[in-house]
């Protein structure tokens, strides 16, 4: 199944945007306007990360939910081919 709800490389590129803001800016109002540029994209990411996850959790869920349904048939299947290779051998039998 392809998920393109996640993209690495898009998470890892707003992460470096961190990069670009200066590490000691000149004046008080200067780095305040720095920590609020870097507050912002901290929430951004947070917002796009938790969203993310949300349907990360949910695409396992039905994955899940899947590969119990599936399971439970190759059991069926299972059983029923068990149920006729008895049958054929008792038919052998009696022959």
């Amino acid at each position: 199944m392809e998920n393109d709800i996640f993209d690495r490389d898009d998470a890892s590129a707003e992460v470096s945007n961190f990069d670009d803001l200066p590490e000691n800016p000149e004046t008080p109002q200067t780095g305040l306007a720095v920590l609020a540029e870097r507050v912002e994209r901290l929430a951004r990411l947070y917002e796009r990360l938790a969203w993310d996850n949300q349907a990360l959790s949910e695409e396992l869920a039905e994955l899940r939910a899947e590969r119990d349904a599936l399971f439970e048939k190759n059991e069926q299947s299972r059983a029923r081919i068990e149920a006729m290779i008895v049958r054929l051998r008792s038919l052998e039998q009696t022959s």
